[in-house]
């Protein structure tokens, strides 16, 4: 096993080997559902509720399946599903307690899956050549590295001083809130809120969305947020990961069976900000379509060009450019 399995190079997504370790296993293959079983059932849906992919396919949620090795499935992503809806069924108690390289994994595997079926469907519309030279060379690297990362799901991987991720459980104050997501795959942004809690994930910035809205988690520590709250934190995320502009890299050393990840400096050569110019006016169109349920519209958002409509006391939103 001490080689690393990189679906890139090759374009592996032929459904004929394990979408996460690739042959690693003389075991057969199996189907495993995006979207688990425990979590339809959880949130009451039936499964056919629908999902509209890239190529514009639309495909009901239980249709969504990636090809894993039977071993994988039942010794490490089964563990790993039973896990989570553990902590799912015990609401932001449960949740908040989790080890973040749990909520890592499972949101990184949700993703990686979704990303998986997209390659297929661009194959399959010949937007992607065999080499796959159609896609940034930056976002299959961004895609390759997070492939990488989630192999902890089933062997070990040590991150060197440094955590890959920004992560955010927040307690709501509905305690029935209704299940929905959202994802973005080429920032690799996501968020989801079900029951009394909500998480954001951004999966490739190495803690740096976090570090940038800290004035803001620091504020909502420990307070319930209202569905509004939580959207416009959700915005707030999903429009930095977008300004984020380095991509980061890192030394990555297989060693036995052992994957050792250090990450380069994201400061780099260049002499500018790690994230572009927050513009007020572009995060009230983010935030128009995060509140869309309330029926706030742009015009009201943005009505003080200054200071978009913020459901906090005290916003702390980023200096604008």
């Amino acid at each position: 096993m001490n080689g690393l399995y990189q679906p890139f190079k090759n374009f592996d997504f032929k459904n004929d080997k394990c979408f996460l370790s690739g042959d690693a296993f003389a075991t057969p293959l199996t189907s495993v559902n995006v979207l688990p079983d425990w979590l339809l059932s959880m949130a009451n849906l039936t499964g056919n509720e629908q999902i509209k992919l890239l190529d514009e396919s639309i495909r009901t949620y239980k249709s969504l399946v990636v090809p894993c090795n039977v071993t994988v499935s039942d010794q490490f992503v089964s563990p790993l599903e039973d896990r989570v809806a553990l902590a799912f069924g015990k609401g932001y108690a449960g949740v908040s307690a989790l080890p973040e390289i749990d909520l890592f994994n499972w949101i990184g595997k949700f993703m990686y899956s979704i990303l998986y079926i997209e390659m297929q469907g661009a194959i399959r519309l010949q937007q992607l050549s065999g080499d796959g030279m159609n896609m940034s060379q930056g976002l299959m690297h961004k895609f390759g590295n997070l492939h990488i990362m989630l192999q902890s799901i089933y062997r070990e991987v040590v991150f060197e001083d440094f955590t890959p991720w920004s992560i955010l459980v927040v307690p709501l104050e509905e305690k029935e809130t209704a299940f929905s997501f959202r994802d973005e795959i080429n920032t690799l942004t996501f968020s989801l809120k079900f029951k009394d809690f909500g998480i954001i994930a951004c999966l490739q910035d190495n803690g740096t969305n976090k570090r940038y809205h800290q004035e803001l988690v620091d504020s909502i520590q420990g307070k319930k947020l209202s569905e509004q709250q939580f959207e416009e934190v959700a915005a707030r995320f999903f429009y930095s990961a977008y300004l984020f502009n380095r991509l980061p890299e890192y030394t990555i050393m297989p060693v036995e069976d052992t994957i050792y990840i250090d990450a380069m400096p994201l400061k780099g050569t260049l002499n500018k900000a790690l994230f572009d110019v927050w513009a007020h006016k572009t995060y009230a169109q983010v935030l128009e379509n995060f509140w869309k349920p309330w029926g706030h519209t742009l015009f009201e958002i943005i009505k003080n060009p200054t200071a978009p409509m913020s459901y906090f006391d005290e916003p702390f939103l980023p200096a604008a450019g």
